[in-house]
């Protein structure tokens, strides 16, 4: 058995205030609070990169527990914004890691499914090569790729990271995984130019339409219900597309929340950033995590405790 043992997370030291830009964009209070729901974000400093971000969440997963690095067989970074084009990141993370020469490292270029994608790559590839610890980083500073004008993408991403240690003494394992991809509608989320454009409109209309049929599905599959499942971890889009999602699958918005106020949509790492408070909340058993964005890509899986 392989699953999540323990999740570290980083934020940089500056955030924006959304407030702070309502005369600039005509903005109010309510659309702050209530559609995107993002007061804050997140923002590196123009020196820093994906592999310092991945450094940061490290340091804090070591915080939190005990790090072997010669247990670590793989290393995964998810990013679609790496410090260069070559090498790729997790190679840059090793390094500064120290970790063994037979440490397996590679990227996932995807966005906000990629860390769904990316557990079920990095377990497959553990329980085939028999390897015993593996670490999942997300990290993807969209703040480099934002035009400062742009209402749709300035208020929404912010930049965080965090990485997942998977191992043998889990604390969740994984249950059957749903993927999909509507690759003729990926238009809707692009980067020209190294500048990030976005129909939110289209966005918006791809999670609503096609998330509830996917989880349903999912569940299915696990021969669960949604009543069975204790809260529902959903990519960190928006507070509008995470109460659209909650009222079409007659979910109360307490066991679909929406918890990125205070950072932002971090795009990979949102996910892992919400299931690190649930680490400890032994009274929640089973969690349904479920990520969709840029492709147009969607995955979603069933957690399960193990360890209380």
């Amino acid at each position: 058995m392989i699953g999540i043992e323990n999740i570290g997370v980083w934020f940089p030291e500056s955030f924006e205030s959304n407030f702070d830009l309502k005369a600039r964009f005509e903005i109010d209070d309510y659309f702050i609070n209530e559609k995107i729901g993002v007061q804050k974000v997140g923002r590196i400093k123009p020196e820093e990169q994906a592999s310092d971000m991945c450094i940061g969440a490290f340091r804090n997963l070591e915080s939190r527990c005990a790090v072997d690095s010669t247990e670590i067989d793989l290393l995964v970074v998810v990013t679609q914004n790496p410090d260069s084009n070559i090498p790729h990141v997790s190679a840059l993370v090793h390094g500064k890691l120290g970790f063994s020469a037979s440490c397996a490292c590679f990227d996932i270029s995807l966005g906000c499914s990629g860390f769904v994608y990316a557990l079920s790559v990095v377990q497959s590839m553990m329980k085939e090569n028999s390897f015993r610890r593996a670490l999942l980083f997300t990290a993807d500073p969209y703040s480099k790729i934002i035009d400062p004008d742009d209402k749709n993408t300035r208020l929404l991403f912010g930049d965080g990271a965090a990485v997942t240690l998977i191992g043998p003494n889990p604390v969740w394992e994984t249950g059957k995984f749903s993927f999909g991809t509507l690759g003729h509608l990926s238009e809707a989320l692009t980067c020209t130019n190294s500048i990030l454009n976005m129909n939110g409109r289209g966005i918006f209309d791809f999670a609503a339409r096609t998330m509830p049929k996917d989880l349903e599905k999912m569940l299915t599959s696990n021969n669960l219900t949604k009543e069975d499942i204790d809260v529902f971890v959903v990519h960190q889009g928006s507070k509008f597309i995470v109460d659209t999602l909650a009222k079409k699958m007659g979910i109360e918005p307490a066991k679909m929340p929406f918890k990125a106020q205070e950072y932002g949509n971090t795009i990979s790492s949102s996910i892992p950033i919400i299931l690190q408070e649930y680490l400890e909340e032994f009274s929640i058993g089973k969690i349904v995590i479920c990520g969709f964005g840029v492709g147009l890509s969607y995955a979603s899986t069933i957690l399960k405790r193990i360890k209380k």
